[in-house]
């Protein structure tokens, strides 16, 4: 369940086996790619060129796309279990996690993930975003919290040659926003963003990156982690060019703080009119401490970025603290810690969302492992014909997309996009996104 990465590279695996498999990839979406199509964003074409390798795995003749399928409403896993061996779920995790925040609540407090999803045209999200400020606070110092700084920052045209939708153009090019505010509780070192995502952000002709060199400190700790990581050497290298630099012209500003812990989010008549941070320091072990100096910032919108969050499956247990789903060697395990028969997971919705990417391959190596050295013990499937599922979602009415519908689907893309010189233009609408694809 699930034609994301975490559930491709499972299914090419799968099929790499010694086993005698046939593997149906379900997915809510009309399309496939999971994130690579709707938690990426627009402006990152070497991420986005994961796709090709992705492709490749769904041209194979043993595995089978199944789209627009809704675990839990359209199909149980109790019906699932009359068609397959076993049942893989790999549905990622696509919410924001919370920040227990005094304020958080207020309009124009956001969750990273919602702007994500509207700026990567989902199908099931508004199709407008209140983008009203001028200055905006984003918490949290990972790829995400890059991703919607750079998105908030630069221009719309910048952004054209990608695969936005009309309306998130439009959207960004009536932004009023100046000035994007980027904020880490602890220093330089022990930010998680990737130096290729830092490095980016300078790549803006309108977009000036600043950092303070106040900021560039480090302890006896953080020295340690510079000199055990090269990637977090280059990140701090690139940090500290940037503190001591003379600031440029250009007509917005991107700010990266450290050592700046949130407190609370100020607001006049239910909206969000600033945000009060506590200035922190080392504690002499890596980690920070309060001290007591609170500073306020004019900001009109705040982004919190602190990480994704999965959801409850329908009859699967679920861990609510962890956000993943219960299991040992990706072999789902009970309330009572037992395993459920058949039934496993792999990716983020396994280990919670950490890591790049490429970190879902080994989860997917896990869990096939473990399917695999199952397999004998695995009870039978009643309805085992190919086309027994397929005659299923007919006769429940449900329009399933297929991976020849994709097919479709992205020529149309492309053909949207060429008369502008484009890739291609992202469709939005769910149910244009069935019509194209059914044919």
């Amino acid at each position: 369940m699930g034609a994301g990465p975490a559930g491709i590279y499972a299914a090419d695996l799968l099929d790499k086996s010694d086993a005698d498999v046939e593997i149906d990839l379900f997915e809510r979406m009309p399309a496939p790619f999971g994130l690579i199509r709707y938690g990426v964003a627009p402006d990152h074409p070497r991420i986005k060129g994961i796709v090709t390798a992705l492709h490749k795995v769904l041209d194979k003749p043993n595995i089978r796309l199944l789209g627009n399928v809704d675990y839990g409403t359209d199909i149980k896993l109790d019906e699932l279990r009359e068609f397959y061996d076993a049942v893989v779920f790999a549905t990622g995790a696509m919410a924001d996690r919370g920040l227990d925040l005094p304020g958080i609540d207020l309009d124009g407090s956001h969750g990273a993930a919602d702007f994500v999803s509207w700026y990567d045209g989902h199908p099931d999200v508004p199709r407008t975003w209140p983008l009203t400020a001028t200055s905006v606070a984003v918490l949290g110092v990972g790829n995400v919290a890059l991703d919607v700084a750079r998105v908030l920052a630069k221009t719309a045209d910048e952004l054209l040659s990608t695969d936005i939708p009309a309306n998130v153009y439009a959207g960004l090019q009536a932004s009023p926003v100046t000035d994007v505010h980027v904020f880490g509780r602890r220093g330089p070192a022990q930010a998680k963003f990737t130096p290729l995502e830092l490095r980016e952000l300078d790549h803006s002709p309108n977009v000036e990156v600043l950092v303070d060199p106040a900021d560039m400190e480090f302890d006896a700790a953080s020295v340690a982690q510079l000199r055990a990581s090269k990637q977090v050497e280059m990140v701090v290298k690139t940090l500290q060019e940037w503190a001591i630099r003379d600031p440029g012209s250009r007509p917005r500003r991107l700010h990266l703080h450290f050592f700046h812990s949130p407190a609370e989010i100020l607001g006049q008549d239910g909206r969000v009119r600033g945000l009060r941070t506590e200035r922190t320091e080392y504690a002499g072990d890596g980690s920070v401490r309060g001290t007591g100096e609170f500073h306020d910032w004019d900001v009109q919108a705040v982004y919190r970025a602190v990480g994704y969050l999965s959801s409850h499956l329908p009859e699967v247990p679920f861990d609510h603290v962890a956000g993943v789903i219960p299991n040992e060697a990706g072999r789902v395990l009970d309330l009572d810690e037992n395993q459920v028969p058949g039934v496993y997971v792999t990716g983020w919705i396994k280990r919670g969302p950490v890591g790049l990417i490429g970190h879902t391959k080994g989860d997917a190596a896990e869990t096939v492992a473990s399917l695999l050295t199952d397999a004998d013990t695995l009870a039978a499937p009643k309805h085992a014909a190919p086309d027994a599922i397929v005659d299923f979602l007919a006769s429940r009415g449900i329009p399933f997309t297929t991976w020849d519908g994709w097919g479709r689907l992205d020529a149309h893309e492309q053909a949207l996009g060429e008369p502008h010189g484009r890739a291609r233009i992202k469709v939005v609408e769910r149910a244009e996104m069935v019509r194209v694809s059914r044919g």
